[in-house]
């Protein structure tokens, strides 16, 4: 048996030590999951305990199909949590703000390390961070993105659409920063 197969296993069959060893697996990346949703701390803490809530509570329900499938599965809950977080306080506001320069160009993410481009998502405008966040990292459509929002493909497309392009400059002023 698999690592976390076996993981899975432990869990239904009641193992405590199990369920501690999974949250101290998969609570680093699903904490970064939460924070790449929702930036401040305490909410995505509140985020993360009620998802391993809902992780433990479904594990019985979860079928192992192979190695990583686990941490995709905990992901998809995390990130229906900090979604279902945003609902409940305030909605998600979508913007129509545009960035005043535009460029043809994708942002090129290899130009800033991992944690400055968490900080520029995490500072983006709440519907574009949803928005890239979910198609980015959760790999959805914009059909799916529009289902699950109760939004149009084409304002998902546009927000995320928007999303890059602010995202491109804020590479662009961060390398300008760095070479002063």
């Amino acid at each position: 048996m698999k690592q976390e197969e076996q993981l899975v296993h432990d869990i239904k069959k009641g193992e405590r030590t199990a369920m501690r060893r999974l949250y101290d697996q998969y609570s680093g990346f699903a904490m970064a999951t939460a924070l790449r949703y929702v930036p401040d701390r305490d909410d995505a803490s509140d985020i993360l305990q009620d998802a391993f809530i809902k992780i433990f509570q479904s594990i019985g329900s979860y079928e192992y199909r192979g190695e990583g499938m686990l941490k995709s599965w905990i992901a998809r809950i995390i990130s229906n949590e900090a979604l279902g977080f945003l609902r409940k306080h305030n909605g998600i506001t979508f913007t129509d703000n545009i960035p005043d320069k535009s460029t043809d160009d994708d942002p090129d993410i290899s130009l800033v390390d991992d944690d400055t481009l968490a900080g520029m998502i995490a500072s983006l405008p709440e519907g574009y961070r949803v928005i890239i966040n979910m198609y980015v990292f959760g790999n959805m459509s914009h059909k799916e993105i529009a289902a699950q929002l109760g939004i149009t493909p084409s304002t998902s497309a546009s927000q995320f659409f928007h999303a890059k392009k602010l995202l491109a400059r804020m590479i662009k002023e961060h390398r300008k920063k760095e070479m002063i």
